[in-house]
């Protein structure tokens, strides 16, 4: 006998709909796997032939083939195990095979017949709901993940023997309810940094206001101890809320890599991600044998905060490059041509020299000439190019770390980040763009006009600074951001003023 099974393989971001075949057939007794099946799947076998036995069920003495269409797909992870041991009880028999149509079943099985959750239970809801199929099966500990889509029954056994006595009507399990989707609150974000309690830096706090409101990366750079990882770890507290779509969106990501809390299925705040300046170029922007996304997929729609930014290999750094202006990354093999997204906010932080100190007022540079100009040098210029902000960030004061006055609170200022973010959604509501950061070349000529008078400027600029036309675009998007911050149709002289002084004096690019 055969029997036909639905279940979901992770392929990248999405998920496909793999058919889950047995047969049963006379000869010696084998059990083989075939259809493209990686050593995760393979040792299945012996994980659903103790499952079955040890629920109670007769596993059969004969001929097993399991195949898993289409053929020419890999197949990987563990959670081909409780698909392939319901495709085996209805070959035998023990299951009508007309429940199966409408219905996808993944999870992994403990020898015991327990299911164990698996990751990328989101991407499989979505697939399952995309082929039109009414029901999907999941782990316990998967239900309320699932349950995000809407339009599916879930239904989640907490072993394979419970599942069983659903499927033959002796002991029917209760659906999942649908998530709402939780809006993200003040509370959410007491762990974050708040603005007021950082001394001084008024000119990095400002930098970071416009970089939050307009998507532009940023670039810290000053002497150890001045506070350029603590202003990074409070940008995440004047961050805009992510909307339904966005959460969705990122919460997919953190599925696929296993990293979703079970009691909190739905990512509502905007990821921070920090890699040490010692990590991969592979573990930066995702790949291996069987690609899985990377640190700035990890932090989509969120924060990649490179502090120590010249210690990070500079072949690492220049894989950047690509992300940073499209907002995803292409990853090619031989089989097949994956792409992660990777609209990240790029936050860095550096040392003038290897000690630390260069031109410091106070503390005397113990670095040659030639270790500097080497350091600063580990930064391309292509790369840096694509940094719209250049923040200065100098060592504070004894006055200044013991003043209690403090400034304005996260929440006023994300309050003026969310009203500058809804004007840059109108202006975009008929396209793909979501932020000024995020505009090309003919989105720039259309929204950031100039008049005579900052034309002139403008002019005077380039020629001075010797800026490139990726370098000349970036500073319109900057201006067109500050421009929005003050409710401001128009780009007026002080918000193209404030936009230049954000570049790199010595640039050459």
């Amino acid at each position: 006998m055969s029997s036909k099974i639905f279940s979901a393989s992770v392929t990248g971001l999405d998920a496909e709909i793999i058919e889950v075949e047995a047969d049963i057939a006379n000869g010696l007794p084998s059990f083989t796997i075939v259809g493209l099946p990686d050593k995760a799947v393979e040792e299945a076998k012996e994980r659903v032939r103790s499952a079955v036995k040890n629920t109670g069920l007769e596993f059969p003495k004969t001929k097993i083939t399991i195949n898993l269409a289409p053929a020419d797909v890999k197949k990987e992870g563990v959670g081909f195990d409780l698909p392939i041991a319901i495709a085996l009880l209805a070959a035998t028999g023990n299951l009508p095979q007309d429940l199966f149509e409408q219905m996808v079943i993944a999870g992994e099985l403990g020898l015991n017949g327990v299911l164990r959750p698996i990751p990328g239970i989101l991407p499989m809801a979505l697939a399952a709901k995309k082929s039109g199929k009414k029901t999907l099966i999941v782990p316990y500990e998967n239900a309320r993940e699932a349950a995000l889509v809407a339009g599916i029954q879930i239904f989640a056994p907490k072993n394979l023997g419970e599942f069983v006595l659903h499927l033959v009507g002796e002991k029917k399990m209760s659906e999942e309810e649908n998530n709402d989707f939780i809006k993200d609150s003040d509370e959410n974000r007491s762990e974050h940094i708040d603005f007021a309690s950082i001394s001084g830096q008024e000119h990095a706090k400002r930098a970071l206001e416009i970089a939050a409101a307009g998507h532009h990366n940023i670039l810290f750079s000053g002497p150890p101890g001045s506070g350029k990882t603590i202003l990074a770890q409070a940008l995440a507290s004047i961050l805009p809320r992510l909307n339904l779509d966005e959460a969705l969106e990122v919460t997919q990501i953190y599925s696929i890599v296993g990293k979703l809390d079970a009691d909190k299925p739905l990512l509502s705040i905007r990821p921070f991600r920090n890699p040490h300046h010692t990590a991969s170029a592979i573990s930066l922007v995702g790949g291996g044998t069987y690609p899985k996304p990377g640190e700035i997929t990890l932090a989509h729609r969120g924060v990649l905060f490179l502090d120590e930014f010249p210690e990070f290999p500079r072949h690492v750094l220049e894989v950047l490059r690509q992300p940073l202006e499209g907002g995803v990354i292409h990853i090619s093999r031989a089989r097949e041509s994956l792409r992660f997204p990777a609209r990240f906010l790029l936050v860095a932080a550096k040392n003038p020299c290897p000690c630390g100190y260069y031109q410091d007022p106070d503390k005397p540079c113990v670095c040659s000439p030639t270790q500097i100009l080497k350091y600063q040098k580990k930064i391309s210029g292509p790369l840096l190019d694509r940094i719209d902000l250049h923040i200065e960030v100098p060592r504070l004061s004894y006055d200044k770390l013991t003043s209690r006055t403090g400034g304005e609170s996260s929440a006023d200022i994300r309050s003026r980040v969310e009203m500058a973010r809804q004007i840059q959604q109108e202006r975009f509501a008929k396209i793909k763009t979501g932020t000024n950061g995020e505009m090309d070349f003919r989105q720039v000529e259309a929204h950031c006009k100039l008049d005579e008078g900052n034309n002139k400027i403008m002019k005077h600029a380039v020629d001075s600074l010797h800026l490139s036309a990726r370098a000349y675009h970036r500073i319109l998007r900057v201006a067109r951001t500050i421009a929005d911050l003050e409710k401001s149709e128009n780009i007026k002289e002080s918000h193209l003023l404030e936009a230049l002084q954000y570049r790199p004096r010595n640039s050459e690019t």
